[in-house]
């Protein structure tokens, strides 16, 4: 098989980097080791900036973001027994929707079907080879046939367990890691919403937060060990927890409801840099990872795939490199900011074990100055 660009990887980033490829009159082939049901059925919280929304309305894919997504014009912090909001729009002019992750893989796929474009979903063993020369190629089986893409470019997808990053030599590439000490236990309520927009709760038993899924579904989080297991949480516990850390005396009530999924995510920053190695690309969590605190994971896949798209439609149309060879620089200029939000983020809202009392006054001084 032969293409101009070989997608590893149909999450978020993989799947647009193909439909903005096509736009641009571009052939992709995007190969998936899970099925498509499986894709579209990882549930996985979302909130898209400003500027993803744009990308995603220009590619001709954000209707049904606008019509079930929550648009939010504000953030709430709770701290100190007291709410505060943070206007968004007013200080920006911008604002925030939270759109879940699977739902902008849904809208994604069907996009790239309806165009007629090839996924291979359920293909494993797949493997790369000679990334750094002009004919890169990815081998792989499907539907029980061995299979060969001869491309121009490898982009790599595929997350931070995927093969793409390892055929990066060593000797090139360099990894940034953070692992913190705790953890979100997260769960899925089936209930009105509590809020009309996010809640971040700081707390001395630990970090909370509040996010509506849609007006019949809440999705909690509350900060725990990221060694425990959900069986240790009976649903009064668990409810217990976020009353403790959520309520206070202002009357505000958290709604309860069936909690119908519980999970443990741990919580890491990760760069890898740089993000090419010859012909091969890396884009979205194959690269980068960031704590969900500052909900930047699914932006920074779409604004590295934005600047590929832009990149490999200047080489094919004009012949230039120029956006190649500056990408993995570009690309990482953004993420290192991100990466530094979304660390300040989860400094300034978790509770620390090993904090002094200077400490946990100076996070307190700090979160009062944020919404000051």
């Amino acid at each position: 098989m032969r293409t101009q660009v070989a997608i590893i990887g149909a999450g978020p980033a993989g799947l647009l980097l193909s439909h903005l490829l096509h736009l641009n009159g571009i052939e992709s082939v995007v190969l998936e080791s899970r099925s498509r049901a499986e894709i579209e059925a990882t549930i996985r919280a979302g909130v898209l900036e400003q500027g993803s929304m744009d990308i995603l309305n220009d590619a001709g894919v954000g209707e049904r973001m606008h019509k079930e997504g929550a648009l939010h014009h504000g953030v709430e912090f709770a701290f100190g027994g007291r709410r505060h909001r943070i206007d968004l729009t007013e200080l920006t002019g911008k604002a925030i929707t939270v759109y879940p992750q699977h739902e902008v893989i849904i809208d994604l796929v069907a996009a790239r079907l309806a165009a007629g474009g090839q996924i291979l979903f359920e293909a494993s063993e797949v493997a790369l080879h000679e990334p750094t020369s002009e004919r890169p190629a990815v081998s792989f089986v499907h539907q029980g046939e061995a299979g060969r893409i001869e491309a121009d470019f490898v982009i790599g997808c595929d997350g931070f367990h995927g093969v793409s990053r390892p055929a990066i030599p060593a000797s090139v590439r360099q990894d940034f890691q953070r692992t913190y000490p705790f953890g979100w236990f997260g769960i899925l309520v089936e209930s009105a919403p509590s809020s009309n927009e996010l809640i971040y709760a700081q707390h001395e038993r630990g970090f909370a937060l509040v996010s509506t899924r849609s007006p019949t579904v809440q999705r909690l989080y509350f900060q725990c060990d990221p060694k425990d297991h959900v069986d240790n949480w009976s649903d009064d516990r668990i409810w217990s927890e976020l009353h403790a850390r959520l309520e206070h005396n202002d009357g505000w009530k958290l709604n309860e409801g069936r909690i119908f999924q519980k999970g443990i995510i741990g919580m890491r920053s990760f760069v890898c840099a740089p993000m090419r190695s010859g012909r091969l690309f890396l884009a979205g969590d194959a690269a980068h990872i960031v704590p969900p605190t500052g909900a930047k994971g699914m932006n920074l896949a779409i604004s590295d795939v934005k600047l590929l798209s832009q990149a490999l439609d200047s080489f094919y149309k004009k012949g230039s490199e120029e956006g190649l060879d500056r990408y993995s620089e570009q690309a990482l200029k953004r993420i290192w900011r991100a990466e530094y939000f979304s660390w300040w983020m989860t400094r300034m809202l978790h509770t620390f074990e090993d904090a002094s009392p200077f400490e946990r006054q100076v996070q307190r001084a700090e979160l009062e100055n944020v919404v000051a």
